[in-house]
């Protein structure tokens, strides 16, 4: 079977976003079980760990799933630059009575040591992000029977993971939520909207490509199988989930989230990402051009944002979610799962009985 088989095959075509600190491996074995996609998390996971949560998934379920792994550089900051940024935020750990973090010896896990231990756990299918990878690792992979998905925010990108061997892209809009996924261009240049980020990757490569960006229901699921794509991947529509693992104002604010309240920044980890917009990311506003790129500010932040959550203070933590977080509801995963698709049957005979109706006046 190809990776498009196994799209075409799922009985909901939708693919459960993994988001790194919102799923694991409940919410993964829940959505697949419903009948679409589970997605597992593993970019901050240990090596030694992606084994273990692997074969949970499977002794849990026999559906198949995806894990994704964050392409992260091993960080190399520039002297002095650690320094630096731990001072510009010392007044934020201040403000909880903490101490500012001493200089890590390690800023992200190993990825070569990921990838594998995800190579031997052997997943059904594996997405990547931040990067692309050679063609012998795509090979590797493979032969151990895992399809690989590249994440993709333009077409160049796209290209270039058709050239590495892919079998599937996953086309992330300006809409999504969480890290941008851009690896070839400046963020400002990888800002293209989910509905034609889709129409134009799929004129481009003779891949199956997944749409992602602003996918919060049935209707969003339709219109993403409208422009071709073989399945629609949500993930901000998961946060409320049951079996998500998002924290407690995490929650909260996305609950009580207004109609437009995300902006991108690259305040909390050196990379930007869209979330929903708090005190830390308006006044770290003004210098968050100047913070280490990822992976050396999010290990720096990652003691705040944790005691953040402790504290259930929403305005130190990522609130990471999408344009249309405001249409997140909560329930069981297998419920929303099921939820959307029916809506989807819904809009899709609406635009069925609207075209015979144009059709029978013409």
């Amino acid at each position: 079977m190809s990776l498009a088989g196994l799209l075409d095959a799922l009985p909901i075509p939708i693919v459960q976003a993994p988001m790194v600190g919102a799923s694991l491996d409940d919410l993964a074995v829940a959505v697949s079980e419903a009948g679409a996609l589970g997605g597992l998390a593993a970019g901050t996971l240990a090596p030694a760990d992606i084994g273990p949560m692997v074969a949970s998934i499977r002794g849990r379920t026999s559906a198949p799933f995806v894990v994704n792994l964050l392409m992260a550089p091993k960080g190399d900051p520039a002297p002095g630059e650690v320094d630096a940024a731990i001072a510009r935020l010392t007044p934020w750990y201040a403000e909880l009575g903490l101490a500012p973090p001493d200089p890590p010896n390690q800023f992200a896990p190993d990825f070569e040591a990921q990838l594998d231990a995800l190579i031997a756990a052997a997943p059904p299918a594996a997405s990547f992000t931040f990067n692309v990878l050679t063609p012998e690792q795509v090979r590797a992979l493979q032969a151990a029977g895992t399809y690989v998905i590249g994440t993709a925010t333009t077409v160049t990108e796209a290209r270039a993971w058709a050239e590495a061997g892919a079998n599937g892209i996953c086309a992330q809009g300006f809409e999504a939520g969480g890290h941008r996924g851009h690896f070839l261009d400046d963020v400002d240049d990888s800002l293209v909207g989910t509905l034609a980020l889709v129409a134009t990757i799929r004129a481009a490569v003779d891949l199956p490509v997944i749409a992602a960006g602003g996918i919060m229901d049935g209707r969003g699921v339709a219109a993403a199988l409208a422009l071709g794509a073989a399945a629609a991947q949500m993930g901000t529509a998961f946060l409320l989930a049951d079996e998500a693992v998002t924290s407690k104002p995490w929650r909260r604010a996305v609950t009580d989230a207004t109609d437009d309240p995300t902006r991108l920044t690259r305040a909390f980890t050196g990379r930007y990402a869209r979330g929903i917009e708090n005190r830390f990311m308006r006044l770290m506003h003004g210098v968050e051009r100047e913070v280490p790129a990822y992976p050396v500010q999010n290990r720096l932040t990652q003691p705040l944002r944790a005691a953040a959550a402790q504290a259930d203070d929403p305005e130190l933590i990522s609130l990471w979610a999408g344009q249309a977080v405001r249409l997140a509801q909560p329930g069981r995963a297998a419920d929303m799962v099921r939820r959307w698709w029916s809506e989807a049957g819904e809009a899709a005979e609406a635009v069925a009985a609207r075209t015979r109706r144009a059709q029978e006046r013409t």
